[in-house]
């Protein structure tokens, strides 16, 4: 199974701290959520049949740029 695990988002004012883990809520196998540590940021991607990132849900406002970042950090944990 997939472990969670500590990751930094690039906010547009500093860094974002949280967890990113695996979550099965989407139907995905390669979906993941991401928490925030203070609570502002929730955002969850999933992995499509050509092997891009895809935002599914997350709080708003949005920098389309953590999608990509997010994905990156789980491929190099994985």
């Amino acid at each position: 199974m997939k472990a969670s695990f500590s990751a930094t988002l690039t906010g547009s004012d500093s860094p974002i701290a949280g967890i990113a883990k695996p979550t099965s809520s989407f139907g995905s196998k390669n979906t993941w959520q991401f928490q925030s540590m203070d609570d502002s940021l929730h955002l969850v991607i999933a992995m499509d049949q050509e092997g891009h990132w895809q935002r599914i849900t997350g709080t708003e406002p949005y920098l389309s740029g953590w999608t990509e970042e997010l994905g990156e950090q789980i491929q190099k944990h994985n």
